[in-house]
Formats: structure tokens, sequence, C-alpha cells
């Protein structure tokens, strides 16, 4: 029986580590499929005294050597009646010219939660970071050791009373030192006032409402800090709607997050009041309840950040029935540019299918433009002109490296649409006019016209590829592409593998918040990027059970056991430490 060697890391008092190592044969229902496992478990007591545990099932295909990538899935077990059906990061074996590539080689299950609702991990990963992984329904935080890849190991869990003024956490951007900041997009846990780290108190109307904030995370997990993300004297309670309704008025749910520690400058992007959206018995049809607002912090002191400055998007040219689906509504990500010369970054809306852009994070009123609609995108493979960015769901949004390009993914959710006629999407703009323009671009979306032919101006982004991305097969299932990561590694002569500027190749989950209505068809899909932006489907990169392009996840057996479907939220690309260079 092989062993896995998991290396402790000294320093963390709160870790009680138990590592496990046993072989499992699991015996599968006739036509299903049977796993041979390794099963290697790591413990943490939690700050309630209760101990979560993190198991590896680790396949032959996970413990075969050589230089090794990995896709890791975030994702939860949609069984709820199955015990063992427990939410889960599932380690894809991403190494190209791999004969078990697109397998699923190992599923971390945790416990002793269930139906957490598995979220977001960080947007990029380097090498001898921990993965920090949010389940935002339980208000709950996760961080792994990642050296001993394809295992994981758990080494901090992070609960709902160790963020009191903060709940569902979203979306994480780790740091040089090893710790991360962390977007909690709903208020505190009780309602009323709240202090921060800092000293300083908000109001707030409660768990899942307003406002939220953002905690700096240790490399264990521990709160280091919760920062305010609500100004002291409110905002325009005009446009900033808050239900119930609190004094002073807030519009900070933060749910994007985006760090340039080059300029001390940390980027979040407002989204809504959560739980108008994932409870179906108490929808909001207020627009007010959308945001629009993008705050930018200055992180000098990365426990106590200053607000720099809070902006708001602009309405744009569509004449749409609610103006709760404007280009400016529901701002769910921001991208940073990345290279040094460079001071601007992008925001997309949710409910609004625009892109905007401000030149400059740093100024003290940025101001921001739409240069892009993606309705654009859409006429790139849909010529009935039925399909537009109003209500589509644009949802990850990143800058490659170089900042040649901006990579999106929109899925496809207007629910005005019959299932079999909307498609999600991911698409990939040139920038680098938008970018050389400066601290004055020209661009602008500001005639209907522009709306569906791109922008007028000669430094608009360029549309350079779209790949329709939809389920027909389940059509009332079916969403597109939420999220995505970019593949930041390539591979030398000697099989050792290094960080690269340009980017080759990107994986998308499609699935969003099934108690929003907006399931998905649960496949993660894989893209090659070629140096003139163009996306094209990789279709070697196929699931081990039905052979068929994308990894899905709408099986019955796991190297967990036969618990059945699964849920994939937040993707990640990773590379074993010890071949990384």
């Amino acid at each position: 029986m092989p062993r896995l060697h998991i290396p402790r890391v000294p320093g963390i008092a709160a870790a009680v580590v138990l590592v496990v190592v046993a072989s499992t044969g699991l015996v599968a229902a006739p036509g299903s499929t049977a796993y041979a496992v390794t099963q290697v478990s790591s413990s943490v007591r939690g700050s309630d005294n209760r101990t979560y545990t993190a198991t590896n099932h680790l396949t032959a295909a996970a413990l075969r050597g050589g230089p090794r990538e990995w896709l890791l899935a975030w994702a939860g077990a949609a069984n709820a009646s199955d015990p063992a059906a427990k939410d889960f990061i599932a380690v894809i074996d991403a190494t190209r010219d791999s004969r078990t590539y697109g397998q699923v080689v190992n599923t971390v299950t945790l416990s002793p939660q269930r139906q957490t609702e598995p979220h977001h991990m960080q947007y990029i990963w380097h090498k001898g970071q921990r993965i920090f992984a949010a389940s935002i329904l339980s208000d709950t935080s996760f961080v792994f050791d990642s050296r001993s890849l394809p295992a994981l190991r758990l080494t901090g869990v992070n609960l709902a009373a160790d963020t009191p003024c903060g709940s569902a956490p979203d979306a994480f951007w780790s740091l040089r030192d090893g710790t991360a900041y962390a977007t909690y997009l709903g208020g505190p846990d009780i309602a009323g006032p709240c202090r921060y780290t800092n000293g300083q108190v908000r109001i707030g109307n409660g768990a899942n409402g307003s406002p939220g904030e953002v905690v700096r995370m240790a490399a264990d997990g521990r709160t280091l800090a919760e920062i305010p993300m609500a100004l002291p004297n409110g905002e325009d309670p005009a446009i900033c709607h808050n239900k119930p309704s609190i004094t002073p008025a807030t519009c900070a749910n933060p749910h994007g997050l985006q760090v340039r520690e080059d300029l001390n400058v940390m980027v979040v992007s407002d989204f809504a009041e959560l739980r108008s959206f994932v409870e179906p018995s108490d929808v909001q049809t207020d627009p007010l309840l959308l945001r629009s607002s993008i705050r930018v912090m200055d992180i000098t002191n990365r426990n106590n950040p200053t607000m720099r400055s809070v902006s708001y998007l602009t309405d744009g040219p569509r004449v749409d029935e609610s103006t709760a689906v404007n280009e400016n509504r529901m701002v769910m990500e921001n991208a940073v540019t990345n290279q040094h010369r460079h001071r601007g970054a992008f925001a997309s809306t949710m409910a609004g299918g625009a892109i905007f852009y401000t030149p400059d994070i740093t100024s003290p009123s940025p101001k921001w433009q739409e240069v892009f609609d993606d309705t654009t995108a859409y006429r790139g493979f849909d010529s009935s002109g039925v399909l537009t960015g109003s209500n589509a769901g644009g949802s990850w949004l990143q800058v490659t490296p170089d900042d040649r390009y901006l990579i999106h993914t929109v899925m496809g959710t207007d629910p005005r649409l019959p299932r079999d006629v909307t498609s999600g999407m991911v698409f990939v703009l040139d920038i680098q006019k938008l970018l050389a323009a400066g601290a004055n671009p020209a661009c602008r979306i500001d005639t209907i016209e522009e709306v569906a032919a791109g922008g007028a101006e000669s430094d608009c982004p360029a549309l350079t590829s779209v790949v329709p991305i939809a389920d027909k097969v389940t059509p009332n299932i079916g969403v597109g592409p939420h999220w995505g990561s970019q593949d930041l590694f390539t591979r030398d002569r000697k099989g050792f593998y290094r960080e690269a500027d340009h980017i080759e190749r990107i994986a998308t989950s499609n699935y969003f918040v099934a108690k929003t209505g907006l399931d998905g068809d649960h496949r993660i899909c894989m893209f090659d990027l070629n140096h003139a932006g163009v996306l094209s489907s990789d279709t070697a990169f196929r699931d081990e059970q039905t052979h068929q392009p994308c990894v899905s996840f709408n099986r019955q057996d796991w190297p967990h056991g036969s618990v059945g479907v699964a849920r994939p939220h937040g993707v990640l690309f990773v590379v074993s430490d010890s071949v990384l260079r």
C-alpha cells in the first residue's frame, strides 16, 4: 500500500492534525464505477471546539508519479438525503499529456458540515500559498495546505462566530505574505451595531443583509481583521436601499475582490443584498437592492485599510423594461490590470450585462465608463438578435497577466427567454489599445448602435473570440459558465513548471447557486487560448465516465462513494510544489 507523506506546517497552534492512511476498496453497484482509494485525513479544531476533518480519497491515478498539474473544483453534494454525500474539493488531472487527463483522481470530503453551498476559492494561486475556500450559505471558510498535491491537508476553519460583523464569505485574494483578504457579502450575524477590529462601529440589518465587510485571514484561517466597507456616515438612501432599512443607508455588499500589492490598493465590487435573492419566498424586485458601487481601499496597513474612494457605475444606452437590468446593476466582479505601468481596472455587471473601465484606481475619484456590452459578444454566434446583455448573468472577469486580454464568462440567465433559446458564453477582449490610451480613453458605449456592434472609438476593446456554452440536453436546468480560472503555468523541457505571463488555457464551471433557481449543468470545461486571443474547446479534456468533452459532475460514482450528483463552483489551477520553479 502506498503511503503519502503530508508535511506538518510549524506554527499552527490551532490545528490538531490527524493523518490516517488506509487503503479501501469501494464496492460499486452493477454498471457503476468502482474505485480503490488511499484515504488520508487531517483535522483542525474550530473556535467552537468542534473537530473539522478533510479526508482525501486518492485513486491509483493520483499516486502515479511524474510532474503534474491539477485543477481543483470546490463542489457541493446535491443529494441532501444521503449522509455520505458530503461537500468536497475534486482534484482533476490537468496535465496535458497525461493518460489520465481530465480524470477526478481525488475527492477531499469535508465533515461534519453538510450542504454548505461551496462557492469560490482565490482567483489565482502561486507557489507556497494556501487554498482558501468559502461556503457561502454556512458562513464558513476552509483553508488547505497544497504542498502534497494531489492530496490536500486541512489547516484551518473560519466559522460564523469568527466574523461577527459579516456573513456569506465569497471571494479571496492571497497576499505575498501568506494571508488573504476575503469578501463577506452579507451583514453582521445579529442586526444592530457591530464593532470592527479597528474599533469603528456600523449598523447592520443582519446575516446575509447589509453591510458586508472584508476579512483578512491568517494562513491558518484565523481572523486577523474585520474591515468595514460601509462609510461611517452612510450613503445616499435614494440609491442605496436596505431591507429592512437601516440608518445610515449603505450599498456595501462586496463580492468581487482584486488586489494590486505594488500599488497598495484593493478593489471590491458591490453586488446585492444576498438574502433577497436566495430565499424564493422573499424575492425582492426593488432595483435599488442591486448595487452599482465599487470601493477602493488603501491597504498600506494590511489590517486596517482606509477607504480611498466609493464610486458608482452609470446607466447605459439600452432601454429595458425594468431598471433592475440597467447596464450598471449588480456589479459582481472587477478585474485589475497587472503590469506596473498600468493602473486601470474593469468591472462587470450580472443583471446589467456590461463591462466598465477606469484608467486609474488610485485616483481619489475614479471615473468609470462603459466600454463593452455583452450583446456584442452574443452577436458573434446569435444573428437573430434575441440574446442580449440584459439580465444575461455576467460573471467571472479576469485580465491576463500580460495585460493583453480580458476574459469574461456569462451565464445566460435571462428568465424572459426559454432555456432552449438562451445561452451562456465565454469571450475574450483585446484591451491593448484601451490601456495604451492612458488617462483619457475615448471609448464609451453611449449609443444604441454600439450596444450590439461594439464601441465606435478606436481604443474600444476588440472581441477576438466568443464560445457559446449551453446545456441543450436538459434545457430546464441549463445555465452557462459562472466561474473560471486562468492556467498560469507552463512546463519546460525538463518537466518543471513555471509561471508565465501569457495564458494558454482557461477552465470554466457551469453552476451558480441552486437556491436562486440558477442551477446549471454541472460541467467543468477546458479551453485553449492562442496568441491572437482565440478560444477553442479542449476536446481532449474528457469525462472518464461519459468520455465526452468537459468533466461532468452529474455522476453517481466518486472516489469517496456512490453518492450522486455534485455542483462545482470555484475552480483553480495548481501545481505540485516539488515541480514548480
